[in-house]
């Protein structure tokens, strides 16, 4: 499966890639066939926009300069509060499976449910609160860890200086609320857990509306004077009085590998952005360029002991979206599965880098060598998604990289759209198998791969 945008309706003004309201794609193979679906996820914003037939929702496309200050005041007063949070989310980010319920997920709205039918169709059944324990955001990236069978996950607030930490435990009982306190009202898209840790990220992207009153800036801004702050906490902490901070130097992610623990160091492995100018990105993504979103591979480690931290890249710029095996989430692994970049938007390759290789200096893009032991390239003018791994046997002591890597790829010359497999031990070049699909599928966010087994123990 893999969610992303697909605007139903035109926008008012401005529109921008994040905008589109969330679609999922799945494939559901099944006794040597395969079926295809789309569908959208039935938010409370998409069925409002419904009711009226067009485009009602501030989106980010329209934040800029004095008009979209105007559009957010009318909205406030439109909806009497300035918690616009709740109804307006597209739900087009990311996909996650935890406690027999399938959720859509969007960081500035509570989670969704989806079912997955037996004919592999797909509906939405609503908004999940946890039993109204649920009051804030839900990050689009959660943690589960395969062990305990817990979610980890958190919402930021873009007006206060806190960030709300969450553990569901494996019946799906949500416990309370820990606030984490950084240094002022931020954007973080993702954090990290290990076995006894949460990690945070206190990165200096903050919301400045005084940047859209001075004219047309977008209401974002990268202070580069900064440094990024890493906040490391017990994960079954009841406040943040423990909470260790470690700084590096400034950059931004918005996506994490995986973190696990060596000793008395914690280590992240990271998608680090050097010096990301969030309206410079939002340019990169409709103009097709990558030079405001470099992200390179990175490794981090914070000393629990000295309160010292360190940091060293792994590869070259121009990779993201980066997939493991999740049997290792939290705990410390090998591989990592990661997209090489064409732009913003498109993904023209999968590379496998082996954290115990020495990667090679000087190169300034990806290429087989050193901690790169294979790259899956895609033919000209066909561009994929984030790879999903799905191991040959879920749960067993068999090698790391011993199964398979699914995504979707979209054919520009031809307009058609396929999925794709490969095996995820020797990178072939020759797939597995290609499943060639109906209609066009859009580029878009993150996949998940949904087991037979979790399909048939859906409790919703």
């Amino acid at each position: 499966m893999r969610i992303g945008p697909n605007p139903k309706f035109s926008p008012i003004a401005g529109y921008h890639w994040f905008d589109g309201d969330g679609m999922v794609h799945g494939l559901r193979i099944k006794n040597g066939s395969a079926t295809y679906v789309s569908r959208y996820v039935r938010t409370s914003r998409l069925k409002q926009e419904e009711f009226f037939g067009c485009a009602k929702f501030v989106k980010v496309g329209d934040v800029k300069g004095h008009f979209g200050l105007l559009m957010i005041i009318l909205q406030i007063l439109r909806l009497g509060t300035y918690d616009i949070s709740y109804g307006i989310g597209t739900s087009n980010t990311s996909l996650t499976y935890h406690s027999g319920k399938l959720l859509a997920l969007h960081e500035i709205d509570k989670p969704y449910v989806l079912k997955i039918l037996e004919n592999g169709d797909l509906q939405t059944l609503g908004l999940l609160d946890y039993d109204k324990r649920l009051g804030h955001p839900f990050t689009a990236h959660p943690k589960i860890d395969p062990l305990t069978g817990e979610m980890f996950t958190f919402g930021y607030s873009q007006l206060a200086s806190k960030v709300t930490y969450r553990v569901i435990s494996r019946d799906g009982f949500m416990h309370d609320p820990v606030l984490v306190t950084v240094s002022e009202p931020l954007i973080m898209h993702d954090f990290a857990i290990t076995t006894n840790y949460a990690i945070f990220m206190d990165l200096p992207l903050y919301l400045r509306p005084v940047m859209m009153v001075k004219g047309n800036g977008f209401p974002y801004m990268f202070d580069e004077t900064k440094n990024a702050r890493f906040g490391v906490l017990s994960r079954y902490a009841k406040d943040d009085l423990q909470i260790r901070w470690f700084e590096l130097p400034n950059c931004y992610i918005f996506h994490n590998v995986n973190a696990w623990e060596e000793g008395d160091e914690v280590v992240l492995v990271t998608c680090r952005i050097k010096n990301p100018e969030l309206e410079k990105l939002i340019g990169a993504v409709e103009e097709g360029k990558m030079e405001n979103f470099r992200s390179e591979l990175y490794e981090m480690r914070f000393c629990m002991k000295s309160g010292l931290a360190s940091q060293k890249k792994l590869s070259p710029p121009d990779i993201d979206f980066p997939r493991i095996n999740e049997y290792y989430s939290g705990r410390k692994h090998r591989y990592v599965y990661g997209a090489v970049m064409d732009s913003v938007a498109k993904i023209k390759g999968i590379a496998k880098i082996d954290l115990e290789a020495v990667p090679e200096k000087g190169k300034d893009k990806i290429e087989v060598g050193g901690n790169v032991k294979g790259i899956f390239q895609l033919e000209a003018g066909k561009f994929g998604s984030e790879a999903v791994f799905v191991p040959r046997e879920p749960g067993t002591t068999s090698a790391e990289d011993d199964g398979h890597l699914i995504f979707f790829v979209h054919d520009e010359n031809s307009g058609k759209s396929q999925v794709t497999v490969i095996d995820a031990r020797t990178m072939s070049a020759d797939p597995v198998a290609v499943v060639e699909l109906p209609s066009r599928v859009p580029y878009g966010f993150h996949a998940l791969f949904v087991t037979e087994e979790q399909i048939q123990g859906q409790t919703v």
